[in-house]
């Protein structure tokens, strides 16, 4: 299956083969070609063991599974079909019972309203409902920045146009590997911004839920934030704790973007399933009056063909 620019799906993992006459083999990082956009570990498994041709086979683990968009090299076992219409990759972090997106800040509650036994005595027979609660703050999971969230007097989320954060031409940038926290105006000077959501792929989601995930985080500096300004990006996005270095109080990052009336979205993940461009990118919050900040469902939509 081809995405949007041409080229393949492949699926990178790590994985701990037994076999039934003794022995193991690991792999770390490996790729192999998929027949389609998405996989779960079983089928993942299958795909190593025809590749490889491995006989008496046990068990197949299978861990760190991601989708890549990337040509296919070739494995063997991978039949592919052309396919067309759209993908939909998910960027967000799902938000679950106490978890911790930023350090010191608690994290949201669940519960219920109304539960599905108490609501058995409200209905007809058979019928039941669950109402559940939730209280959190609101820079929870994967979130957008709205102005207000940094200026006072400017557009709340409410005030917020739905075309800033909705049905956005989108950009990947790259730098995820590459050693240096600082994303810096040098690493932005190719690419075209103007009017697209432009993400930031830094590679720190993978330390999600993970102490290491508040500590030395990548960050866009001030130099790139007004260069972004300047070139008229309509949001930006980064898949890193914050886009701003949290050593800096002043924080330029935020000041500048959402002065200028760019939204910014923080937390996202997933980033390197997507092209470099191509695709539409979508994090609308739900338009609370008086606030600046949302999670959100930010997802893209990618044209396969």
């Amino acid at each position: 299956m081809t995405n949007i620019d041409g080229q393949g799906w492949r699926v990178e993992f790590d994985a701990e083969v037994e076999f039934r006459n003794g022995g193991s083999l690991s792999v770390e990082g490996f790729r192999l070609d998929s027949p389609s956009p998405e996989l779960d570990d079983a089928a993942t498994g299958e795909l190593l063991v025809r590749h490889l041709g491995l006989l008496m086979v046990g068990t197949v683990r299978v861990a760190n599974r991601r989708m890549i968009a990337e040509a296919h090299k070739g494995s063997r076992g991978v039949a592919t079909a052309p396919v067309t219409g759209p993908r939909l990759i998910e960027l967000s972090h799902r938000v679950e019972h106490g978890m911790a997106t930023l350090p010191g800040v608690p994290g949201p509650e669940i519960g219920d309203y109304l539960t599905r036994e108490a609501s058995r005595g409200l209905y007809g027979p058979g019928t039941e409902f669950h109402i559940g609660t939730i209280s959190m703050v609101t820079n929870t999971g994967t979130y957008v920045d709205s102005p207000a969230h940094r200026h006072e007097g400017q557009p709340d989320l409410a005030q917020l146009p739905l075309s800033s954060v909705a049905d956005l031409e989108g950009l990947v940038i790259r730098v995820a590997g590459d050693g240096v926290r600082a994303v810096d105006k040098a690493a932005l000077l190719p690419f075209d911004v103007v009017g697209r959501a432009v993400l930031i792929h830094t590679g720190w989601d993978a330390h999600w839920r993970t102490p290491a995930y508040f500590e030395g985080h990548p960050y866009v500096t001030a130099d790139a934030a007004a260069w972004l300004v300047e070139q008229g990006a309509a949001l930006v996005g980064i898949d890193s704790l914050n886009i701003d270095s949290t050593d800096d109080p002043l924080r330029p990052v935020h000041t500048a973007l959402l002065g200028a009336g760019i939204p910014v979205v923080e937390h996202l993940r997933g980033l390197e399933q997507l092209p470099p461009s191509g695709f539409r990118f979508h994090a609308a919050p739900v338009p609370v009056v008086g606030l600046g900040t949302f999670p959100v469902r930010a997802y893209a939509v990618v044209e396969q063909g």
